[in-house]
């Protein structure tokens, strides 16, 4: 069969074109009204993309400012500069017990977000870690709805750092031994795009 032709309600015409695969392809209609979705026009609040990064490995860092945690970003394009962009960060993390404060951020390309206001000298981030041991680390957790404003490449990524230049631990505790009671973990961002 070729292609289909309908005639416009008022003028021009809808050409509906079967996909050129063998065997039988079926496309159901729902038994309802509406507008039907399509990559050009999605509704508000449709999810476009959806990109993760999940980092299995651990990684540690020495750095009383913020770093980059290597392994813990991602990027997305967006398709159209009014919409947004979901972010969903679930990751472990710590620094030394009794020594130094973690703490993380979560950042747009260089700027951050998902963070309070300005407040004199103080950091801005998502969360801030006091050890209890040196052998459990902290859940953190962050989702944030962000307007980027762009169709442009955006990377989105967690940096961290210790309030005395002590090291950072991600995915895994300070007390590391090869031992049944000591754990390695995973950490995920992920990142949706919503139509505006």
């Amino acid at each position: 069969m070729g292609d289909i032709v309908l005639a416009g309600s008022t003028s021009g015409t809808t050409t509906l074109t079967p996909a050129a695969v063998s065997g039988t392809t079926t496309l159901t209609l729902p038994a309802t009204t509406g507008t039907v979705l399509t990559t050009t026009s999605p509704k508000a609040g449709n999810i476009i993309q959806v990109v993760s990064t999940n980092l299995t490995t651990t990684f540690s860092v020495v750095s009383a400012t913020f770093t980059d945690i290597t392994g813990l970003s991602v990027s997305i394009t967006p398709s159209s500069a009014s919409n947004k962009v979901f972010v969903i960060l679930d990751m472990v993390g710590s620094g030394v017990a009794a020594t130094s404060v973690a703490q993380f951020r979560l950042v747009r390309d260089s700027t951050v977000i998902d963070a309070g206001a300005s407040a004199g000298s103080r950091s801005l981030g998502i969360a801030s870690v006091i050890p209890v041991n040196n052998v459990s680390p902290s859940n953190i957790g962050a989702n944030f709805l962000d307007s980027p404003a762009t169709t442009s490449a955006t990377t989105y990524k967690v940096q961290g750092r210790t309030s005395t230049g002590d090291t950072l631990y991600v995915n895994f505790a300070v007390t590391d031994g090869d031992d049944i009671n000591r754990i390695r973990t995973a950490s995920t961002i992920t990142v949706m795009e919503v139509a505006g």
